[in-house]
């Protein structure tokens, strides 16, 4: 019997099932015992696995060119592969914080895509009145400066960075950062990863603790979107995701079927 299938809010499913079977006897008949029942019970939990994953740029800056990478390993591989990239140029301007150029692009074997190109051009105003949407303002002694970020997708109607992780047996991102201290910055590096801030807005972006490892698996919310920001190295950490100068957004899409299998037995 299936006494219960539920499915929680983020997709897990619990089923809970009985038997139960009465069992003749031999020699209990004797006592006018003739049958014993025998029964048990069981229960199996299984959560949808990450099996997609999409990245898109939101505002990156700092005058440290960088480059963020997703790294994939294969069921069954023993070395990680490049599945996504994005770099970070310094437009070199001189307005304080700083901001350029970052291209997203996808990974395949040899093959490197563009999807998304993001330019931010900075400027110096007399005041800041009328600006456009989305416009970055700083001030710095008596300059003003205006800094505007254009999106472009390859295609047009393109998302951003879309991968597929379906065979993927781990996942991790790695900031390199060759002007920085330290240069490079690992998910999966205890000693770094407290530089990757993960959340659900813009606002609420929580710095990862000190000395964690972090599951990319878990760290994609499955079918809505998650923010995420790294601190690239200019700021000492714990610190505030303010301070932080790598933004993106990321989408995951979960399934039972297409990863092997996540099911618990619980009873």
């Amino acid at each position: 019997t299936l006494d219960s299938f539920v499915v929680a809010a983020d997709g897990t499913a619990t089923a809970q099932a009985s038997a139960h079977y009465p069992m003749p006897t031999n020699f209990m008949q004797i006592a006018k015992v003739d049958t014993v029942q025998v029964g048990v019970t069981s229960a199996v939990r299984k959560r949808p696995a990450l099996v997609q994953t999409t990245f898109r740029v939101t505002k990156v800056s700092g005058y440290w060119n960088k480059t963020m990478t997703l790294y994939g390993t294969k069921f069954g591989d023993t070395v990680a592969k490049p599945l996504m990239t994005i770099t970070y140029t310094y437009n070199g301007f001189g307005d304080p914080k700083g901001y350029g150029t970052a291209i997203v692009s996808t990974i395949s074997g040899n093959t490197t895509t563009k999807v998304q190109q993001q330019v931010c051009t900075t400027a110096t105003v007399k005041n800041f009145n009328s600006l456009p949407t989305g416009a970055i303002t700083q001030t710095s002694g008596s300059k003003k400066y205006v800094t505007t970020c254009a999106d472009t997708f390859y295609p047009a109607n393109g998302t951003g960075a879309v991968i597929d992780v379906s065979q993927m047996d781990s996942l991790y991102l790695q900031m390199d950062v060759p002007s920085g201290s330290p240069k490079v910055l690992k998910s999966n590096d205890p000693s770094t990863s407290n530089r990757l801030y993960i959340g659900n807005s813009t606002t609420t972006m929580p710095e990862v603790a000190t000395g964690q490892t972090v599951d990319i698996f878990t760290a994609v919310p499955c079918g809505q979107t998650g923010y995420q920001a790294w601190e690239d190295g200019g700021n000492p950490v714990p610190a505030d995701v303010s301070n932080a100068d790598f933004f993106y957004t990321v989408q995951g899409k979960c399934d039972f079927n297409q990863r092997p299998s996540n099911t618990v037995l619980t009873q």
